[in-house]
Parts: structure tokens; C-alpha cells; sequence
């Protein structure tokens, strides 16, 4: 296996901080047979001999995921965002999954860096927890048992090359949502396996609380919308439902209280059991991270995105398209 050669390929806009975080971490693999390839705007220069730059112009990650993968030499892409970097042992978890021809696809977790400001670990709590990442699952961002998944982030994300050939690539159409569809396009297409390892580790700097995280939901609600009308295998499901559901009935339930009795009382223990799952979460989090700042912006991110991702879910159910 250690003939494998993989191809890191990053998608990035300009060079930044987060970005030479990654390739020093690189750096530091266990396993040494692979090549990385960035893909910026504007053309730079060469940082070393592992590393190869092609410039693609102003266009989204999907586009330029798409040209790292025409100018790998690897059997195996790894893509990875620029504010993200792995663990030591990456690539090399991945080795024993690829034996298996079944498996086109193996990914892992974002875990939230633990040099993150206070804003940046809520952001990551939000996502973390059961209570705040939904139908998204924590196991995203948090190391869960071992499983098979039909969609998945491409933060850490790896495929053979000839099953990402195959499905044809990212459909560049999409942004958020262009791994979501191919995900879909490797399972429900080409019948074949994405397998989730927790030891298939990178850390992931989260977006602040509150503006970049409420930006990001934003997008991802309107398109996880969409795709529950189009692809409905990966994305209707209960999880991506409920915070519509919690809207509609959180307003919907103060004007149907006043006239009817029975109802108020169903609508205070409903909102008292959801206060209670709330509170336990903020506990929980102060607790982790022993912060109580920590924790009270989690709380209050945890509300704040079930009602943003509430209200744009079915306002991308309903839109008959989608740009990038």
C-alpha cells in the first residue's frame, strides 16, 4: 500500500495564514507518498517541491477542485479547505479502507482547533452538539464511531480517482452543495461506499459568531432546501425538517394559544422541553470547554441558527434553481 500515491488538492482564493498552517502540518505526515496541488485565483510561485500551483481564476471550490483533480498524478484525491490541516496520520488512516473495492470515498471529522477564539469554538460547539447540528449529524465535527454516510463535507474528504472520474466531478453548479451532489452522484449513481473513520482526523477553523456563522447557515439552509426537493434520498429527511417545523410552531403557536387552552398548555411544555435541552447544552459546553462565555454564545447560536435555517430551508424547497 505505500505505493499509493495521494494528491492533496486545496482550493483557496489568495494565500493566508490558515492556508501555510496547513501545508506546515503537510509537512508532518507519517505517510510521505503524495503531492499537493493549489489551486488559487491568481498565479503564484512554487513553495516546494511537493507542491504544485495552478491558478484558475475567480471561480467557487467546486470549479477548482475539479481542475486539481485533471492536473493530479495521484490514485487517491484528498481534498482539504485551506482552513483546515490534518492530523499526522491522515493519509495513512486511510490505507486499509481503499483495499476494499467497494469503497470509493473515505472521510472524517473537522474537529474545532483548539487555538479558535471564544467565538470560533461556539461556532464549532453549535455544529458539535446533537441539539445544534441536526440533520447535518455531529459525527461532522466530532470524532463518532465508524460508519457508512451517503453525504458528506469536503473539508476531509478522499476518493479514488477513478470512481471521482466516474461520477464526473463536482457539479460546479452548487456552491454549498456541490459535494452533496457528488456524494450522491458516487452512492445512488455508481452504487458505491463512503465510509466515515473518526481517525481520519483534520481540525477545521469554524466562522465567528455571530456574522460568519449565520452567513454560512444561510447558504447551507437554501441549499439543503433544494436539495431536499431534488435529491431527496440525502437531503428530505427529519433532521434538515425540524427546524421549519420549530418555526412554524413557535409563532404559529402564540396566536393559536389564545383561543384555545388545551393548545397553550402543549406549547409551554414543548417550549420548556426545548429550554431544558437548551440549558443542558450551554452546561455541557461550560463545562468542556470551562468557559462560561463559551457557553452562553452557544446557547444563544444554537436559537439563533434553528431559527435562521428554519425560516431559509423552505425558501430553497421552493426555488427552481439555484446559482453558485
Amino acid at each position: 500500500m505505500n505505493s499509493i500515491k495521494f494528491s492533496v488538492i486545496i482550493p483557496y482564493k489568495e494565500p493566508n495564514s490558515y492556508l501555510y498552517e496547513c501545508l506546515t502540518q503537510m509537512e508532518k505526515q507519517s505517510y510521505k507518498n503524495y503531492e499537493i496541488i493549489l489551486l488559487p485565483d491568481k498565479k503564484e510561485k512554487v513553495i516546494n517541491k511537493k507542491v504544485k500551483v495552478v491558478s484558475t481564476g475567480v471561480m467557487g471550490p467546486g470549479g477548482k477542485r475539479d481542475i486539481g483533480a485533471r492536473n493530479a498524478r495521484g490514485e487517491i484525491f484528498a481534498f482539504i479547505d485551506d482552513d483546515a490541516y490534518p492530523d499526522n496520520n491522515w493519509l495513512r488512516n486511510t490505507l486499509k479502507h481503499f483495499e476494499n473495492p467497494a469503497v470509493a470515498a473515505v472521510c472524517g471529522p473537522g474537529v474545532t482547533p483548539p487555538a479558535d477564539d471564544i467565538f470560533q469554538q461556539a461556532s464549532g460547539w453549535v455544529n458539535s452538539l446533537w441539539i445544534g447540528s441536526g440533520g447535518a449529524g455531529s459525527f461532522c465535527f466530532i470524532p463518532k464511531k465508524k460508519r457508512y454516510v451517503d453525504d458528506y463535507p469536503s473539508m476531509n474528504f478522499l476518493v479514488r480517482k477513478k470512481d471521482f472520474v466516474k461520477a464526473g466531478g463536482f457539479d460546479t453548479h452548487f456552491w454549498p452543495g456541490e459535494d452533496t451532489k457528488f456524494c450522491h452522484d458516487l452512492v445512488y449513481g455508481l452504487k458505491k461506499k463512503i465510509l466515515y473513520d473518526p481517525k481520519v482526523l483534520v481540525y477545521h477553523h469554524r466562522r465567528e459568531l455571530f456574522p460568519g456563522h449565520f452567513k454560512q447557515i444561510s447558504r447551507y439552509a437554501i441549499h439543503r432546501g433544494h436539495f431536499a426537493r431534488i435529491l431527496p434520498e440525502t437531503s428530505f429527511r427529519l433532521g434538515y425538517l425540524i427546524p421549519t417545523f420549530f418555526v412554524i410552531f413557535l409563532i404559529s403557536g402564540v396566536f393559536l394559544s389564545l383561543y384555545d387552552k388545551n393548545f397553550l398548555y402543549l406549547y409551554l411544555t414543548v417550549i420548556s422541553i426545548y429550554s431544558i435541552l437548551l440549558i443542558w447544552s450551554v452546561v455541557t459546553v461550560i463545562i468542556k470547554s470551562k468557559s462560561y462565555l463559551v457557553g452562553i454564545f452557544t446557547g444563544i447560536g444554537i436559537f439563533l441558527t434553528h431559527i435562521l435555517y428554519g425560516i431559509l430551508f423552505p425558501y430553497g424547497f421552493f426555488k427552481k434553481s439555484l446559482k453558485q
